[in-house]
């Protein structure tokens, strides 16, 4: 699986990971986790669309559909909690990691676990992005232009 998370890293950690994930298959209106839940492993998705969401109102933070899409970084992130919750909008298949059986994995392989971790930081980044983008879409606000 092409997933942005493993650029860069060596192809014997990347198939171990694989390796060591399981494959789950949900319908359409299932879960694969809800806020607060323990945050005990990341999903990369193979097909289908899951609905990121947080808050009691449901406030829409990401829409996963592309192939290799993480969804769960908050076990990555070191959080105790998931801090979305994930809905299946259509029949799902994605591959389920341990965050623990990842941290093993990566500890024999620093390098690794650098450009992992990069990747992490960068795919929370643009996520930040285009949440921002999207609130202010929601409230009819424009970005604030350089020097202005």
């Amino acid at each position: 699986m092409d997933a942005f998370l493993f650029r860069g890293i060596a192809e014997t950690t990347r198939r171990k990971i694989l390796e060591s994930a399981r494959e789950e298959a949900l319908a359409k209106g299932e879960f694969l986790f809800r806020q607060g839940d323990p945050a005990r492993h990341f999903y990369l998705l193979k097909e289908g669309r899951v609905r990121l969401s947080q808050g009691r109102s449901e406030l829409l933070a990401y829409v996963a559909s592309d192939p290799g899409d993480l969804i769960g970084w908050s076990s990555l992130a070191g959080n105790e909690n998931y801090t979305a919750s994930a809905e299946c909008l259509a029949a799902v298949k994605v591959l389920k990691v341990e965050q623990q059986r990842l941290d093993e994995i990566l500890h024999e392989d620093p390098l690794s676990g650098m450009a992992v971790f990069k990747n992490l930081a960068a795919l929370i980044g643009r996520r930040l992005v285009k949440s921002y983008q999207a609130t202010l879409s929601v409230h009819g606000e424009r970005e604030p232009q350089p020097g202005g």
